[in-house]
């Protein structure tokens, strides 16, 4: 932003030359009228042109400001707000050093909604040392580029990382040419040989839906210190995660995480995993279920629909419908033909969104640097909440259940640097781009983002809505809709096939008969339409079991880092690639445990009046790092006990 405030300005002009201070009729400090002879007519209009062109000042910019530039006096000549708009702005800025003599500003009361918005304004740096003028005094107003270097250092870093760092774990793992699940077994349901680009849109897709959307933009609520989770969790985590979670089953016939976790981490781990799978998948196919139906209830009745189509049952069993369709049959038939369309557009809208802001003067990303601290209106602590509640856009557990889906379709283990490990990448991007989006759309009060607050608690498809149409106009609304619908029942349906899948491997169905698939499909799908149905028609509340997503999805995340360090242990190969995200995010996992109001916050923290006031991080803190201590110990001496029995 540029600091173009007129009390900044006034405060460097020669005092003998500057006006009086004086009151609004609110009471607020405002400034009197006063004129000053300017001895350069060029030079002034020129500033004033330029003052205009570069006051990021927010969406009131224009309101605020093109008043006091109307009247500004050059050699006793006023000139108009059209006449001192006008100019090209390219030209205009080339030089960076303008030095304007005596210039003033027709000060009117400022309405106290315009104030922080012009209080924002605070990087024009004003320079001294080229003072004197033909006996005036200068100013020297420079050009800040704010917001960029901080979005596009993570940017960079993100995309060296996929080739550099993703590489080194691409060699860790040491792919070769073995014959893939998807080859030797391939029975045309589940384990179907697929092009490379389709792998890698339809994992995109599976594992991203909305996760980088909404998680970022909640995550941007803390402000730019986001950026560095988004960014660095997704170059040292979620790659990682994603990775071995998928390469991991290729090298185990494709099979489902919770049979690779137990293989790696006991018959104890497997069990739990295999319940813990099932019900995290049944719970998020039909929350992605309910939440598209209930939004083309809202697009119907602002259409002017009625009857039917205006139900939210009716809608739901329609993509209950869909769903059993696409979890039954073949994985090519649908998911194979037509998500790689809806990847592009996740993939385009991300584009849109940052071109919008980039092009608008009226946006400006925040500096890393200058807002190195939680942004977040409610005071919730960075620790470890902004690391859960981004999810998806650095690090998910969720993913690992998707990854052995493609995992069966790889033509080759080389595919998987690509396919895995770049489509974590791709959504980290995605998430960057909306969390720059979260931190400069909306208006920042005391330093707090109360405006993206107030656009989230119209609900999160409201705020995609809100962000699609001040980037891309209508284009970006018309994006949106297919964000917020299409999206989350993509996410849902890959849900409920990965459910069947955990069960088949569970009970050692094979698939490839239409029998033992519908002994699988109608179990699942029934126990999701009794949850979807019963939250329509409000008999069934399950939303406080969703409480508990955030926490078991990245506490899933952590299970699947541990598995992937035994398996590198047990190969014999670099296991501290796995093992420091592992401990890490155990430290996040039981942090948030034990702060969360929904875990065990409400025995810990301070509340007064129902409401919490204050969070218990002098308890929760060191008991997140003994946790995260106490895995790593832990992991050592299952290491240590496994290389004695090996000699023994």
């Amino acid at each position: 932003m540029i600091r173009c405030d007129p009390e900044f300005l006034f405060s460097y002009l020669p005092i003998h030359r500057r006006p009086a201070a004086g009151k609004s009729p609110d009471g607020r400090s405002s400034f009197a009228t006063g004129e000053t002879q300017l001895n350069n007519t060029k030079k002034a209009l020129k500033i004033a042109q330029k003052l205009q062109v570069w006051s990021n000042c927010t969406k009131n910019r224009r309101k605020v400001w093109e008043p006091q530039l109307s009247s500004v006096k050059i050699a006793q000549r006023t000139f108009s707000k059209k006449k001192i708009c006008r100019g090209n702005a390219k030209n205009l800025c080339q030089k960076k050093r303008l030095k304007p003599h005596h210039i003033l500003f027709d000060m009117r009361a400022m309405q106290e909604r315009y104030y922080s918005s012009y209080e924002k304004c605070v990087n024009m740096k004003p320079d001294m040392d080229h003072a004197r003028q033909n006996g005036a005094v200068g100013v020297d107003l420079k050009k800040e580029v704010s917001g960029m270097i901080s979005f596009l250092l993570c940017l960079a870093l993100l995309i060296v990382g996929y080739f550099v760092y993703g590489k080194i774990v691409d060699n860790t793992f040491g792919p070769d040419d073995r014959e893939t699940p998807a080859v030797r077994i391939n029975d045309g349901v589940d384990y179907v040989v697929m092009p490379q680009w389709k792998l890698f849109l339809v994992q995109l897709l599976n594992i991203a839906g909305l996760g980088p959307i909404f998680g970022a933009l909640q995550g941007a609520l803390w402000g730019p210190v986001v950026f560095l989770w988004i960014t660095f969790g997704t170059i040292f985590a979620g790659g990682v995660h994603d990775y071995f979670s998928g390469m991991m089953s290729e090298r185990n016939d494709g099979a489902s995480i919770a049979e690779v976790t137990g293989r790696y981490l006991g018959p104890v781990m497997q069990n739990i995993m295999r319940v813990f799978s099932v019900v995290l998948l049944i719970m998020v196919g039909t929350v992605f279920a309910v939440g598209p139906a209930g939004l083309i209830v809202t697009l119907c009745k602002n259409g002017g629909m009625s009857g039917m189509l205006t139900t939210t049952l009716f809608w739901l069993i329609i993509i209950l419908v869909y769903y059993f369709i696409a979890t039954f049959i073949s994985i090519d038939a649908i998911i194979g033909k037509i998500y790689p369309v809806f990847g592009i557009c996740l993939i385009i809208m991300a584009v849109g969104v940052i071109i919008g802001i980039f092009t608008n003067p009226a946006y400006t990303i925040p500096e890393l640097w200058s807002n190195f601290h939680s942004m977040h209106p409610s005071g919730t602590p960075i620790w470890s909440f902004m690391f859960i509640t981004v999810a998806c856009g650095a690090i998910s557990g969720f993913h690992s259940t998707q990854s052995p889906l493609m995992a069966r379709c790889m033509k080759s283990e080389k595919q998987g640097h690509f396919v895995f490990y770049g489509a974590m990448v791709c959504e980290g991007i995605i998430a960057l781009i909306w969390a720059a989006a979260g931190c400069s759309l909306y208006e920042v009060t005391g330093g707090l983002n109360t405006g993206l607050a107030a656009a989230l608690a119209e609900g999160q498809s409201a705020a995609i809505y809100d962000v699609c149409s001040k980037t891309m106009g209508g284009i970006g609304i018309a994006l949106a809709m297919i964000g917020v619908v299409i999206c989350p029942i993509t996410s849902g349906d890959t849900a409920f096939r990965s459910a069947r899948l955990t069960l088949a491997d569970w009970l050692k169905l094979d698939q490839d008969s239409y029998a033992n698939r519908l002994k699988l499909c109608i179990p699942v799908l029934g126990v999701g339409s009794f949850l979807g149905i019963g939250n329509a028609l409000g008999f069934i509340n399950y939303t406080v079991i969703w409480r508990y997503f955030s926490w078991t999805n990245q506490t899933l995340a952590m299970i699947v880092l541990w598995a992937a360090s035994m398996y590198l242990f047990k190969e014999k190969k670099n296991y501290w690639i796995t093992a420091v995200p592992a401990t890490f995010m155990s430290a996040v996992s039981c942090t948030y445990f034990v702060l969360a109001p929904e875990c065990l916050g409400k025995m810990i923290n301070t509340y007064a009046d129902g409401k919490l006031v204050a969070y218990n991080t002098a308890v929760a803190y060191p008991i997140g790092i003994v946790f995260a201590i106490a895995m790593l110990a832990i992991f050592i001496y299952a290491t240590k006990k496994h290389t004695a029995s090996q000699k023994a």
